[in-house]
């Protein structure tokens, strides 16, 4: 029996039989509505109806909302985490590997990087780039560990590369891009095509994914096989309608604007326009497939939504799937909360069909 979590590296996937990893993500049937045109190109608000438990968000779900509203609103540790002053100070121990998966630790001389691979049969088919979030001033932290596995295990044992890119503000833009490009570079030269490279990114990262691409295209660069974005952060001019709307309902960011959605020196100077930081302002003609997954409730929704309607006016398929009352990157509560188990499901559905399509 085998498993994999990532909360002090006890175990939470298991599998009877042996050399198998597989944590019984939700199976989905195959028809033709699993195919590009109808996974992709539209948008779906994903509640609770598909297991049945609310018709609008599970109990599991709320709680954790609701605690992590309580404690962002506490005044002694909340605004050290909205501001990103708690993330840049935590120190935490060595990650431990699961026994079933081998680490690479690679020195790109400004940065580094780990290449997490299944220990037995890694499928050499294809690989994920995963470009972490933290608001560009958070470095990567043994949660993004976890990620690589569950990346691992939806993509059937593809090896997963997570860049510690700089951050600011010791290292202010283009620091991030161009050690997401060095990263690119390094699996070009490994042997990888374009089309096996898989990008995937959590909040600044997601938004870092597609400046990648933007610039990979601009510079005539193999383009990747396809996008995951977990509430990308697109527009660090935070002009969308849901930094208003939701002001007052996200737990994680609501309700002040001494957070790291304001005050940030990763642009330094420059503008907060530039595609190269915010990418909604660009232009993704010929981007690949994307899947964005965002929180209803979160106030960077408008960075997907207007993100993925602007890919789409350009002809990008792209699938948005805003989940019911859902805080930023929910993903993190892996598979203890359904809508997070949905969510990794769906990114094991997105990479099945966008192989199937090539």
């Amino acid at each position: 029996m085998i498993g994999f979590h990532g909360i002090g590296n006890s175990y939470m996937f298991e599998d009877e039989e042996i050399g198998s990893y597989c944590p019984g993500l939700e199976d989905f049937e195959h028809d033709r509505q699993s195919r590009l045109g109808g996974l992709l190109s539209k948008t779906t608000k994903n509640s609770d109806e598909d297991l049945q438990e609310d018709e609008n968000v599970s109990l599991k779900g709320r709680i954790v909302t609701n605690l992590i509203g309580h404690i962002t609103n506490d005044l002694a540790i909340g605004k050290k985490i909205k501001s990103g002053e708690l993330r840049k100070r935590l120190r935490e121990p060595v990650w431990k590997v699961p026994d079933c998966f081998v680490t690479e630790e690679i020195d790109m001389g400004d940065f580094t990087m780990q290449l997490l691979s299944s220990k037995e049969n890694p499928n050499t088919e294809r690989v994920i780039l995963q470009l972490h979030g933290g608001g560009y001033m958070g470095a990567v932290r043994n949660a993004y560990y976890v990620f690589a596995g569950l990346y691992n295990e939806v993509s059937e044992g593809c090896s997963v590369l997570t860049p510690d890119y700089r951050v600011a503000p010791e290292h202010p833009f283009p620091a991030a891009l161009e050690d997401a490009v060095a990263s690119y570079r390094w699996l070009l030269d490994k042997g990888w095509f374009g089309s096996q490279i898989i990008l995937a990114g959590d909040s600044a990262g997601g938004g870092l994914a597609m400046c990648l691409t933007m610039y990979l295209k601009d510079h005539n660069m193999p383009l990747p096989a396809g996008i995951v974005a977990m509430s990308p952060w697109t527009d660090l001019t935070a002009s969308g309608e849901s930094y208003e709307t939701n002001y007052e309902k996200d737990p994680l960011f609501g309700n002040t604007k001494d957070s790291l959605i304001y005050v940030n020196d990763y642009p330094g100077d420059h503008d907060r326009m530039d595609p190269y930081m915010s990418p909604l302002f660009g232009d993704f003609r010929d981007f690949p497939p994307m899947l964005i997954q965002v929180g209803s409730i979160e106030m960077l929704l408008s960075d997907s939504v207007d993100a993925a309607a602007k890919a789409r006016s350009q002809g990008v398929k792209v699938r948005l799937s805003v989940y019911e009352g859902m805080f930023h990157v929910f993903q993190m509560g892996y598979l203890n909360i359904p809508e997070s188990k949905r969510a990794w499901s769906e990114i094991k559905k997105f990479l099945q069909v966008i192989k199937e399509e090539e």
